[in-house]
């Protein structure tokens, strides 16, 4: 029997190759004899350069400047193929993400995407024809500009200034100075990993929906999204074209910068990841697929990367089980994605805090326990 071991990240608790790990040790506590499989998903968010490490791309690692501009060092991977060229993969949490900075109304306003910039100019350097850009766990709400700002472009206030970094200063921008733009995002392919159809600007936009959580208050939401209404506008105005398109708002429109500079193209994140990883042709050696993640909810069922592993494990007839550190839908949910099985951690563990500590130990006991019961 082959069992693939595909789960994403239990957020808080494992990463989504340790999860994996935990997985394997209680299925094959079950069925000693099987080819246990790991293989770690995501869908386009945090996780990505993990799936993509561990699928063969080889991790390197800068030193950039932070969403606040203190340095950090930031992760992101490449490979080389036999035709010249190579793909780079890279996640804007690295170095421009939530975990760099504490979330307060002045951070918000002054969180930018420089070191994305950096990372995409470190990736060009090493020779990259194409550029994954995953998105998730950002703290800026820019507009991408910041990371622009690291590959050239000057943007520039009514008096010939260059406004500062940062989403809280984007109202200022009155024109754009491209003279010393890298010219090689011209050519390189730029695929943006999204899962999410949030525009820029508005009530769904980027700052109403997401500034929140990297410490907007209401005030400084309202500064930030009248940032990127002006932002899109500039943008609009030099290069002729509308950023305020579906999916531009994630990771506080990043996006928008490139789909205006670039030829980047927005792409569904589980679908992008899955094809650089070659999980299609594990999926088709598979007799059983085991997936989760920490929280299996109605945005699981939106098309999150587990659930959209059943979908596709379903098309094959595979039989799809679930563990997660909690599940918050049915099993009807769940059965219509080819589920056959699930179980979660909170019913094993004596406390929610007892399940994110000991995760690794009850999801191998939770995965031998619905094996043994399926």
């Amino acid at each position: 029997m082959r069992i693939l071991i595909a789960p994403d990240k239990f957020k808080g608790s494992l990463t989504a190759a340790e999860a994996a790990a935990a997985i394997a040790e209680g299925a094959l506590r079950v069925y000693p004899d099987a080819e246990a499989i790991q293989f770690p998903v995501a869908d386009g968010g945090e996780g990505t350069l993990e799936a993509a490490v561990a699928a063969g791309y080889e991790e390197r690692l800068n030193a950039v400047v932070g969403p606040i501009l203190a340095p950090v060092g930031a992760a992101w991977a490449i490979r080389k193929d036999a035709f010249g060229g190579a793909s780079a993969v890279i996640e804007t949490a690295q170095a421009s993400g939530l975990a760099h900075m504490e979330p307060t109304p002045a951070n918000a306003l002054r969180a930018h995407s420089y070191g994305c910039g950096q990372l995409i100019a470190a990736a060009l350097d090493a020779g990259a024809t194409e550029i994954v850009l995953g998105l998730g766990g950002s703290a800026m709400s820019d507009g991408g500009s910041g990371a622009l700002r690291a590959l050239g472009l000057k943007p520039l206030d009514a008096a010939g200034n260059v406004v500062p970094l940062g989403g809280g200063s984007l109202a200022e921008v009155a024109r754009l100075d491209a003279s010393g733009l890298d010219p090689r995002l011209g050519s390189v392919t730029i695929r943006i990993a999204v899962d999410v159809q949030n525009p820029l600007v508005g009530g769904d936009g980027a700052a109403h929906v997401f500034g929140p959580q990297k410490g907007a208050d209401e005030d400084a939401v309202e500064l930030l999204d009248a940032g990127l209404r002006n932002w899109a506008s500039v943008l609009r105005q030099f290069t002729g074209r509308d950023v305020n398109v579906p999916g531009a708002g994630a990771a506080g429109g990043f996006p928008a910068s490139f789909l205006a500079f670039s030829n980047a193209a927005l792409e569904g994140g589980f679908e992008l990841v899955a094809g650089l990883t070659g999980l299609a042709e594990k999926l088709a050696e598979a007799d059983l697929v085991i997936t989760g993640e920490g929280s299996l909810d109605s945005q699981s069922l939106a098309g999150k990367a587990p659930i959209a592993l059943a979908d596709a494990a379903h098309s094959r007839g595979i039989p799809v089980i679930m563990v997660a550190g909690r599940i918050l839908v049915t099993p009807e949910d769940l059965a219509k994605h080819g589920v056959v099985a699930a179980a979660q951690l909170l019913d094993m563990a004596g406390s929610p805090d007892d399940a994110i500590a000991n995760a690794a130990k009850y999801l191998a006991r939770a995965t031998s326990q619905v094996l043994e019961g399926a």
